[in-house]
């Protein structure tokens, strides 16, 4: 038998927002999947149905935040304007980001968001240029992403001091210039 789609959805946030409120309290590392469970009154079962470990859980709601204000790169959006869009749904949840960007388990949020964007340009770069990545631009987008997920942490740890549209613009002038010359010929800067 198939979930509801809707209900899969819902339950999904009911336990991401009980996540969020043990991160008020402890540590990512700290937080078991009973305390998630207990916090939203569901039952390890329905957990791990949806998610496989805290990490996931975590990785899925980043996503949702995130991804939306990705997905117009290169319609209507730029890069630089989507990472402001990131970085502020960063802030807008800077508890939630603040704690699973301390996290270092080998799940962790920082190699999802590395894993993601790295991914996410690659895939649309060679979809707007139809034609693979050469092995130079994939060392300097793989250079670019890894940095920028460095910052990030940073930036969010350190108590985002810069505003989101200071960052984004930080890292799109930190992009190197045979990278950037390739997302501006993919009509993306």
């Amino acid at each position: 038998m198939i979930d509801n789609p809707n209900k899969s959805e819902k339950t999904k946030y009911r336990l991401a927002d009980s996540i969020k409120d043990c991160m008020k309290i402890k540590p990512v590392d700290k937080i078991t999947v009973q305390n998630i469970v207990d916090g939203c009154g569901m039952t390890r079962q329905t957990f791990y149905r949806n998610f496989k470990d805290k990490y996931d859980l975590i990785n899925w709601y980043f996503d949702k935040l995130v991804m939306e204000s990705f997905a117009q790169i290169g319609v209507d959006k730029t890069v630089g304007q989507s990472m402001r869009k990131k970085y502020e749904f960063i802030k807008k949840e800077k508890i939630f980001f603040t704690e699973a960007f301390r996290s270092d388990d080998y799940n962790s949020l920082k190699e999802h968001d590395f894993e993601l964007f790295m991914g996410f340009y690659t895939e649309l770069i060679t979809r707007k240029r139809q034609e693979p990545l050469s092995e130079e631009i994939q060392f300097l987008l793989e250079m670019y992403c890894r940095g920028s997920v460095y910052m990030t942490v940073k930036w969010v740890l350190s108590g985002m001091k810069q505003t989101p549209s200071e960052m984004a613009a930080s890292l799109t002038e930190a992009m190197p210039p045979r990278l950037a010359a390739v997302f501006s010929e993919a009509g993306l800067r």
